[in-house]
């Protein structure tokens, strides 16, 4: 399994927009290939900022399979200019647990 990682910087006073917006995007991404899970969390000490974890099968499942499907426009559509600055996606493997 991979987990994806975005750090998500929204606009200020644009908070509520967006979490609405990301409801309505949840369908779009939970209906890719692959995808196992995600949770969306508001950063207490920066209320402008989110955490996005996405849990995949496997990295092209993103990579390629949903960034590359027809979803992809419609999630873009819905959320990308929302950022500022655009976040930085990163993708991790565990190596240990407790």
């Amino acid at each position: 399994m991979v987990l994806e990682h975005a750090l998500l910087s929204v606009r200020p006073g644009h908070e509520a927009e967006f979490e609405d917006a990301f409801s309505r995007a949840r369908a779009i991404i939970a209906a890719a290939p692959g995808f196992r899970g995600l949770t969306l969390s508001r950063c207490m000490e920066r209320p402008s900022t989110y955490l996005l974890l996405v849990t995949w099968d496997r990295l092209e499942d993103h990579t390629v399979g949903f960034r590359g499907s027809p979803g992809y426009d419609r999630w873009r559509r819905l959320l990308h200019h929302f950022y500022e600055p655009f976040p930085t996606v990163e993708h991790y493997e565990q190596v240990l647990s407790a």
